[in-house]
């Protein structure tokens, strides 16, 4: 398990991993394959974001991919090959484990950010819709494949999540057809906060990430978590947990900090507690 005081010096086996201040950095590493996924990277990056309910130390990540490419699925060979051969209790023990994943992105209380640029296809598009925040470059295609191999296009929650981020008509088209939505569709349609330049990218997430880092954080976390439950509620008991979790934030330090900074006509200075 990560710690306040070991996440710095936390070394993945299966990708890049970099703190810097209160923002992490994942970075799927597999560029001469466009970074797939396989058993042991799924169940990696599983963990890590399970831990990192855990750790304080860290208030944003963003996750990328090298070369170029954000993530082109699970692994041909790694992966899809040996699930051929497998039975049912195998099968259904590692359909399991890649939604634990995304549960794992939304239940950790830090706003990830993906920075997608060239092929986010598969389950590298499904990491990339399970993340709060997403900006990608021009040449980005996000492609939801299943249909393409064989498979339904409910896979990894994609048939919950992305209607809710782009709409039930044009998450239909994406899940049945298996093509690729384009950046500017993906920015046209909510998919994509914003489209930056590839060379930017990085940077564009990094300094997005740093300035929520900056802020109030445990409010943050408190929105993540309303974002996510309040999808199974009605409004009555949507607004009544609203009122719980503003409550709460009322008690924080940093909503006094704010209250000084505005009569001090000052810019506040969150801690995140």
């Amino acid at each position: 398990m990560l710690t306040r005081y070991d996440a710095a010096r936390f070394v993945p086996k299966h990708f890049g991993w970099s703190v810097d201040g209160k923002v992490a950095h994942i970075v799927l590493n597999r560029p001469e394959k466009k970074n797939p996924l396989t058993f042991e990277s799924y169940a990696e990056l599983r963990d890590l974001f399970r831990d990192l309910c855990y750790v304080d130390q860290i208030k944003s990540v963003v996750i990328t991919g090298a070369g170029g490419n954000f993530c082109s699925g699970g692994d041909v060979h790694e992966i899809i090959g040996p699930l051929v051969g497998m039975e049912m209790p195998d099968l259904l023990r590692f359909t399991r484990m890649t939604g634990d994943l995304v549960k794992a992105i939304r239940a950790c209380p830090q706003v990830v950010i993906a920075g997608i640029d060239g092929i986010c296809a598969g389950a590298g598009a499904a990491i990339a819709m399970a993340v709060d925040l997403r900006v990608g470059t021009p040449n980005a295609k996000v492609a939801y494949l299943f249909t393409r191999v064989g498979l339904a296009g409910c896979d990894m929650g994609a048939c919950a999540i992305l209607p809710r981020i782009i709409g039930q008509g044009r998450a239909a088209e994406l899940l049945f057809t298996g093509r690729s939505m384009s950046a500017e569709e993906g920015e046209r349609w909510g998919f994509f906060n914003k489209l930056v330049p590839p060379a930017e990218l990085e940077n564009s997430a990094k300094a997005w990430a740093r300035d929520l880092a900056n802020g109030p954080t445990f409010a943050h976390s408190m929105t993540k978590k309303a974002i996510d439950h309040e999808w199974n509620m009605g409004v009555d008991q949507a607004i009544e947990a609203e009122a719980q979790a503003q409550a709460i934030c009322m008690e924080t330090k940093d909503f006094e900090r704010a209250y000084r900074a505005f009569v001090a006509k000052q810019k506040p200075v969150f801690e995140g507690n």
